[in-house]
């Protein structure tokens, strides 16, 4: 299949999807996107980068970190893995006095 096939399949599935998913219509969705998805998927499903790397097809892993960046939840899972275990875990909510001092500067 050529490219310019895959990009104009893909227009007409995203053209699709728009219609119950109104979101998309403002995105542009090309071939390039859904191969970063899917490295950032399968990064997020605990796959290693080297077979990210292989599955993309890249030549060397370095190729490969151009695709791979840190989402939230990745952050997430980091910093919940540097906590001391007796802490409790969730995400502080500053009292009301700080975030009144911060919305009048």
């Amino acid at each position: 299949m050529t490219v310019d096939a895959v990009e104009q399949r893909l227009r007409i599935h995203a053209t699709a999807a728009a219609l119950t998913c109104p979101t998309l219509v403002d995105k542009t969705i090309t071939p390039h996107v859904l191969r970063h998805t899917t490295a950032m998927r399968m990064l997020a499903a605990g796959i290693d980068v080297a077979s990210i790397s292989l599955w993309l097809g890249h030549e060397s892993i370095d190729s490969t970190s151009a695709y791979l960046h840190a989402d939230l939840s990745i952050k997430q899972r980091a910093l919940d893995r540097t906590a001391p275990p007796e802490t409790v875990p969730g995400r502080y909510i500053p009292p009301d006095a700080i975030l009144e001092f911060f919305e009048n500067l």
